[in-house]
């Protein structure tokens, strides 16, 4: 086995935050009902493991935005980072 990351989906890659958290919800909610098949259930999930991760480097890159906009007016940064683990 690999510690190498996964390939990035050029489609995920190229999604808005708002795209890939409304399809996440959608497979949220599909996961959620059962009704899908189990290899087809795991497909979901893998692409939803995908979704998550470009959303949450999405969120990171907006978090480092604002702290640099904060920063250059020379305020402080006083914010504790949200644990949503």
């Amino acid at each position: 086995m690999t510690d190498a990351p996964a390939a990035i989906d050029p489609a995920i890659a190229a999604m808005s935050f708002e795209e890939a958290l409304a399809e996440l919800e959608k497979i949220v909610q599909r996961l959620e009902s059962g009704s899908a098949p189990l290899e087809e259930s795991i497909s979901i999930y893998e692409r939803g493991a995908a979704l998550k991760a470009h959303c949450e480097a999405r969120l990171e890159q907006a978090r480092l935005r604002v702290e640099k906009v904060v920063l250059s007016q020379g305020a402080a940064v006083g914010a504790e980072p949200a644990d949503f683990s």
